[in-house]
């Protein structure tokens, strides 16, 4: 045997066998059962239906059937139309630079029958009878008449059956199934007047009447709070037409989510104009965050090119740059026009009188400064610098800053002891007072002068300890919202929380499903806020870190996600207002691995030697 690939015997050029060309076509059509559904539902609203239904089992691995009420086919056609090259869209090569429909090139229904075993079932609306069509690894099996509804249903087995390997790569149902969904929906925006129906392992997931325009289906598909959240957008131009809807700045979210561009009624990705839309926001939203969008763009069919990818989401604009123009000045007239904060009422009928009062105001209601009362008998140098037990807890303001701090005396919390002890000591005494600065800093004292102590990173440094506990030893404590709050994510979002629902439990979530796109937060780890405004928000950072791409070692894997959901704990969770609160936290840092240091190697504490305030006297 000759094991040399370069060698002359293995140099020879042969033509490849039509299964195997399939097969290598499948590999750029087909990449995952998403793709499949996305092939179908297109050629399905090329034919004319009006109501297009999706069957799901297992995500796509055990059957993917597309059934629609287009124009059907007869049964030569049937058969036909799994051969490569096959299309009705394309006569003349003229006709490439007028493609207004989905598919065109003929490849997907072979590219299909390469790696999974086809049933095709249809009928003309004319024909009396209409036939099946059986076809497994590019071999037509059978052709047969059946009795069958008009239009066509395509059922699709065992995917890559005949290609273990593209099946061992193919990831969980649940990340399979969210590649579905978003394909699903792409389509679905595209034709607002076509019925869809989205079902899986039995379960309706989307059910999608005709709607009466555009924005219903946008409130159907993506939920009422990002319909009521966009703003229109129309304009016409001698080079494309616009229109769509954009997103109030206030409904921006960190990173990407709800972002769609259609040209002629087809979707397609562009990072490019997708600057021009981010561009027009400049200075509106803070920085990381993504506003919602769907737009549509109207434009000659000879001015772009769809077929530059194999799965036609890229499309070649002829003058790109004047789209982006004309696309930011869109938007940013549309901003500009409307107003997003609240209006203004000058309907004052009805309205009661507010008295106008004029320059003698002051002899009917005399206006005095308020007084100072000093206690001239006080010595802090009595008690030890402590007040009295009878007094009050005294709280003295820390000037020259925008936000008062408050210097809380812990003896105020604790019964007074006559033996301190040393000045500085080694641990933290919880008879020493605290000082809380802006809700940022807790400064205390330490042996060798002034400790100061990010509270911020300080609850990072704990959670993260308390999370990779949690993941590696199922040690975890979960705090129950006082009133369970409910979260609209999205079908999509929720197969990324069922995803990873196992390790948010161990990690203390209390999440559960309420219906196909919305969950109930029962309860959150302790450390983090329950507070209904602040859950909210930790849900979209929570869905930005299941996102992710977790490929890495176990245990980088779980040392990261300890260290993403520590920082988001200590963003989200509540401020520390009291003493009490600060000597807790000390507490806990200290009995860290290593307080002095977050996860991603910031520093957590400072320490100010007497020695240097010295320096400063």
């Amino acid at each position: 045997m000759d094991s040399d690939p370069f060698s002359e015997k293995n140099m020879d050029i042969r033509i490849l066998p039509s299964n195997i060309a399939n097969m290598i076509a499948a590999g750029e059509v087909v990449q995952r059962p998403a793709s499949v559904v996305k092939e179908l539902m297109e050629n399905a609203v090329d034919a004319g239906a009006d109501q297009v239904t999706v069957v799901i089992q297992d995500a796509g691995r055990t059957l993917i059937q597309v059934i629609d009420n287009g124009c059907g086919m007869s049964p030569d056609q049937a058969v036909l139309c799994f051969e490569r090259h096959a299309t009705s869209k394309l006569h003349t090569a003229e006709d490439l630079s007028n493609i207004l429909t989905f598919g065109f090139r003929g490849e997907a229904l072979a590219s299909i029958a390469a790696v999974a075993e086809v049933t095709l079932k249809t009928r003309r609306e004319d024909d009396e009878v209409g036939c099946q069509v059986d076809f497994a690894d590019s071999r037509h099996i059978a052709t047969n008449e059946i009795a069958t509804p008009r239009g066509a249903s395509f059922s699709v087995r065992n995917l890559f059956y005949n290609v273990p390997a593209r099946r061992k790569f193919l990831k969980s149902d649940n990340v399979e199934f969210k590649h579905i969904v978003t394909e699903f929906i792409r389509v679905a925006l595209t034709r607002p007047d076509i019925g869809f129906t989205l079902t899986h392992n039995g379960k309706d997931v989307y059910v999608l009447r005709p709607a009466k325009s555009l924005k219903f289906r946008i409130q159907d598909v993506l939920g009422a709070n990002i319909a009521n959240d966009v703003v229109d957008i129309k304009a016409e131009t001698s080079v494309v037409g616009v229109y769509g809807f954009t997103g109030r700045p206030d409904a921006a979210r960190k990173g990407l989510g709800n972002q769609y561009f259609f040209v002629n009624g087809r979707y397609f990705r562009s990072p490019y104009l997708h600057k021009a839309v981010m561009k027009a926001y400049e200075n509106l939203i803070p920085e990381g965050y993504t506003p919602p969008y769907i737009i549509y763009l109207e434009i000659d069919p000879q001015s772009i090119d769809v077929n530059i990818h194999p799965t036609k989401t890229e499309i070649k604009f002829e003058d790109d740059s004047v789209v982006f123009q004309i696309l930011y000045a869109c938007i940013k007239e549309v901003l500009g026009k409307n107003s997003f904060g609240e209006s203004i009422d000058f309907d004052r009928e009805g309205v009661p009188d507010i008295p106008a009062f004029g320059r003698n105001f002051d002899e009917f209601r005399p206006v005095s400064e308020p007084q100072l009362g000093l206690d001239v008998s006080y010595n802090p140098f009595d008690n030890d610098g402590y007040p009295s037990e009878e007094s009050h807890i005294a709280n003295t303001i820390v000037s020259g800053s925008d936000k008062p701090s408050f210097v809380y005396p812990a003896s105020a919390f604790v019964e007074k002891r006559d033996d301190y002890g040393k000045l500085f000591e080694d641990k933290i005494s919880p008879t020493r007072s605290v000082l809380i600065l802006q809700d940022k800093y807790i400064i205390t004292t330490g042996r060798s002068g002034l400790m100061m102590i990010n509270i911020r990173r300080a609850m990072e440094r704990i959670l993260y300890d308390r999370f990779l506990n949690a993941l590696s030893k199922n040690e975890h404590l979960t705090q129950t919202a006082l009133f369970p709050v409910t979260v609209q994510v999205g079908v999509e979002n929720m197969c990324i929380i069922s995803e990873h629902s196992q390790m948010l439990a161990d990690l203390g979530f209390d999440i559960a499903p309420f219906g196909t796109d919305t969950i109930v937060v029962n309860g959150v780890p302790e450390g983090y806020s329950a507070e209904a405004g602040k859950v909210q928000t930790m849900v979209g950072d929570l869905l930005l870190i299941l996102a992710e791409d977790h490929s890495a070692l176990p245990e980088m894997m779980t040392a990261n996600m300890a260290s993403r959901f520590a920082r988001l704990g200590a963003f989200s969770g509540d401020p520390v207002t009291n003493p009490m609160e600060a000597q807790r936290l000390i507490e806990q840092l200290f009995a860290c691995e290593n307080p002095e240091y977050t996860s991603a190697g910031r520093r957590v504490m400072a320490l100010m030697p007497v020695e240097d305030i010295d320096k400063k006297f």
